[in-house]
């Protein structure tokens, strides 16, 4: 018959030996106790911690020992999911035989590998922000390549920003009486000015009324005569 209580005593004092000074007992009865689990250092002196709380069962080790997290640091809600998996496959793996030093073992080895994936991230994140600081820099440099489509967007623009600056000019310069309407502008601006003198002389200036009445007295004007004054024409009406 299989004395658990003599197995869990040896195994207790054989951890306490090897973690001194990440062992306590916390209780005899049941006994139950807190290992601290600390990684390797990794980038910086930087670790991953853990500690846990363990606390036999009546049959250990022909039955799993309790156990739970009661705290960590430097780790991620998923990873203290992982360790809590890991330690529950071990213990199926390891039953019949004290298995508390090689729980923390396997605690342990995860600690480093999270702190190797921590390192990995971060140069991850160090190599894409200098891949991205290139890119700018290159592409800063190198300015926008010049495609067709591109070109004829920006001429299109341009042409436009050319055409409300010279109407802009042009209604400037008629506001402040600075300038002049030519000919070629007073016919882009009245295409029928052209065509209003070639009717005129098409109709042989019949359009103009003349007051016959004003040159009836023609005739007996002398206008050889070097006295004659025109002023002289509205005295003798009166």
């Amino acid at each position: 018959m299989t004395d658990y209580g003599e197995e869990q005593r040896n195994e207790l004092e054989a951890i306490e030996s090897i973690y001194p000074d990440s062992f306590t007992v916390l209780s005899e009865n049941p006994t139950s106790f807190t290992i601290t689990v600390t990684s390797d250092a990794g980038e910086n002196d930087e670790t991953s911690e853990v500690t846990l709380k363990f606390t036999y069962v009546e049959n250990y080790p022909d039955e799993s020992p309790l156990w739970e997290i009661t705290s960590y640091e430097n780790l991620d809600a998923s990873d203290t999911e992982d360790i809590l998996i890991l330690l529950e496959q071990q213990a199926e793996e390891n039953l019949g035989m004290v298995m508390i030093f090689t729980l923390v073992t396997a605690v342990q080895e995860k600690l480093n590998e999270i702190v190797d994936q921590i390192k990995s991230r971060r140069e991850e994140e160090k190599l894409r922000e200098e891949a991205e600081a290139e890119e700018a820099e290159k592409v800063a440099f190198q300015g926008t390549v010049v495609t067709i489509e591109n070109f004829l967007s920006w001429k299109a623009i341009f042409e436009q920003d050319m055409a409300e600056l010279k109407s802009k000019k042009q209604k400037d310069e008629e506001l402040s009486g600075k300038g002049k309407l030519t000919g070629k502008q007073l016919f882009e601006r009245d295409h029928n000015l052209d065509t209003s003198d070639i009717q005129f002389l098409e109709d042989g200036g019949n359009s103009v009324e003349v007051d016959e009445s004003l040159f009836q007295d023609m005739d007996d004007l002398d206008l050889d005569d070097p006295d004659f004054n025109p002023l002289d024409l509205g005295s003798d009406e009166d």
